[in-house]
């Protein structure tokens, strides 16, 4: 296969995972499939890839972390951290997140933080929640360990020959940009909104779709009649009927079977549904759903939900719970909400049943916001002994006296001895995507390489920046990584970027290491939109945001985030 091809199917792979038609999981398997089928990388190394020492310790990490979120610790700092004042409160939040997310999985701290933020009712929650996925971004690139981006370039330059990369590498640079970008990110988010009324009086809307049951007493009857328009907490916006949306509702529109009644409401005024005779909630009648308990929660990007409908989903028998309602962020959501493609980030108002709690996909698919659920907590002693031996194997590993990934293996094996974790939660929690995302980005690399894709590319960027110098294309390099994490994701952009990178620098006859570590800070600088990180989808409809929030907030953070890397990469780590 030429350069050419390869650099088109690469092309390609950018232009599904910016559309979103397929998972990147499948989207990066597929292609790395095709590079072994047409003979441009080996069977043999494609499966090495998957079983290379950074991915190998970054699964490690991930399963280890299972049990830290569940401890004790993160519980009680986070009700802590909203006290005081709103300036306060958010210093000592983005403060703590950055320090945390710097050894510990920003997903875990973000998640419970953010349950946190969501049922207190002093400061409103938009106005601290991007804070909070921003500064966990800020906080993990200081450590190794801190994004899996970095661990991910590590895996890259181990095969590329180079060094390992060590804990504390990032830290030249990574402390000072996260000091400067926390505090742009405190004072910029003073122009959040205020998407609730001061102190949390007004429960935050959600879209609710009824329908009319063939045996309902409402049918025939005006929507005046029926009392549909005095619903405290409630308003009908609109009805789907036979294909065809009537809005806005006039009082004398009357009602026929089948009829799709769509509502915005408020979460503890749902039950006013109740008292309705005939109507359904995806499958289940209102009366019924709406007697139990109301749990409102956010899609995890582990969830098997994400792009599938309520319909296409036995929804009831995987949760024992009912979907009352779905928020996206800002958006209206139009029609029939059974029939539209779940999103990572969503949140919904469930009514459970008596044994939701006993559910064991409970953590895996949601982050629970309010309601009387509780995730099962590690005790006092159990939390003590998983946060001393995570951080007992950071320290040795600092030190040199054991890699990383021998004592993360120490550890799970300590953590399934003394029953913190079991082998079941492992199976249900594995990082399945990830792992087939990063192993088949290794494999896109090396065809990449083999079929002199990477020194095409790297010979354009020299001929473009010809008379400019090495500093210049070391620009062009970071640049290339921060465009790339925006469209597709921030793995994606370092696996692609990296061998560029590599062979830029080796056109150029100089160190490579200030390309890698603008290849591992450029992945990282993802501030600008919600979609290209997962934190931002947890809490896009959390706090109700609209793109231009994350603008508004995410522009200067990454002016001053990326002029910051490209003075402070050259003086760290010289040419």
């Amino acid at each position: 296969m030429s350069a050419w091809l390869v650099l088109l199917a690469i092309a390609a792979l950018l232009t599904v995972l910016a559309s979103g038609r397929a998972s990147p999981a499948a989207a990066f398997a597929f292609t790395a499939v095709a590079f072994v089928l047409t003979g441009l990388v080996a069977p043999a190394e494609m499966l090495s890839n998957f079983t290379n020492p950074a991915l190998a310790t970054l699964t490690l990490l991930l399963l280890v972390s299972l049990a830290l979120e569940r401890s004790l610790f993160l519980d009680s700092i986070a009700e802590r951290l909203v006290s005081g004042g709103e300036g306060l409160a958010r210093f000592k939040l983005i403060g703590t997140t950055a320090v945390l997310s710097a050894f510990l999985n920003n997903t875990a701290v973000v998640g419970t933080f953010l349950g946190a933020i969501s049922r207190q009712k002093r400061i409103t929650p938009s106005r601290l929640l991007i804070p909070l996925s921003y500064a966990s971004i800020l906080g993990g690139i200081t450590t190794l360990i801190g994004t899996s981006t970095n661990l991910v370039v590590s895996s890259f330059a181990v095969n590329a020959g180079l060094p390992e990369l060590t804990m504390f590498q990032f830290s030249l640079v990574g402390v000072p940009v996260a000091l400067l970008g926390l505090a742009v990110l405190w004072w910029q988010a003073r122009s959040l909104p205020h998407n609730e009324r001061e102190g949390g009086g007004e429960a935050m809307s959600y879209f609710l779709a009824a329908e009319v049951r063939p045996d309902s007493p409402l049918i025939g009857n005006s929507i005046e009649a029926n009392g549909l328009r005095q619903l405290e907490g409630l308003y009908l916006l609109e009805i789907e009927r036979q294909g065809r949306l009537i809005t806005p509702v006039g009082p004398d529109e009357v009602l026929a079977a089948g009829d799709v009644l769509v509502f915005t409401g408020e979460v503890d005024k749902v039950q006013a549904l109740q008292r309705f005779p005939g109507l359904q909630l995806f499958g289940h009648r209102a009366d019924d759903l709406l007697a139990t308990n109301l749990v409102e929660v956010v899609i995890s990007n582990q969830s098997e939900l994400a792009n599938r409908t309520l319909q296409e989903v036995d929804f009831r028998s995987m949760f024992n719970a009912g979907v009352v309602g779905i928020r996206r962020g800002n958006e209206r959501i139009r029609g029939q909400l059974g029939r539209v493609p779940l999103r990572v980030g969503d949140c919904l108002l469930l009514a459970t049943g008596a044994d939701f709690r006993q559910h064991r996909n409970i953590d895996r698919n949601f982050h629970v916001l309010s309601g009387s659920f509780q995730r099962p907590r590690l005790g006092a002693k159990q939390s003590g002994f998983a946060l001393g031996g995570f951080f007992a194997v950071v320290a040795a590993a600092a030190a040199g006296w054991l890699s990383l990934f021998e004592g993360l293996l120490l550890l799970l094996g300590a953590l399934l001895i003394s029953r913190i974790l079991t082998v079941g939660e492992l199976r249900r929690r594995f990082p399945f995507e990830i792992v087939v995302i990063i192993g088949s980005a290794l494999t896109l690399a090396e065809g990449l390489e083999n079929a002199g894709g990477a020194a095409l590319i790297a010979d354009l960027m020299q001929a473009t920046f010809n008379g400019h110098g090495v500093f210049a294309a070391f620009v062009g390099a970071y640049l290339l990584t921060v465009v790339l994490t925006e469209t597709v994701t921030n793995n994606a952009a370092a696996a692609l970027v990296f061998p560029v990178a590599y062979a830029t620098a080796q056109g150029f006859g100089v160190d490579p290491m200030p390309f890698v570590m603008a290849v591992a800070f450029g992945a990282s600088a993802c501030f600008l939109i919600p979609f290209g990180y997962q934190t931002h989808l947890m809490v896009y409809s959390s706090g109700r945001y609209r793109m231009g929030d994350y603008l508004r907030t995410g522009l200067p953070l990454t002016l001053v985030y990326s002029a910051a890397v490209i003075i402070l990469i050259p003086l760290a780590f010289p040419f």
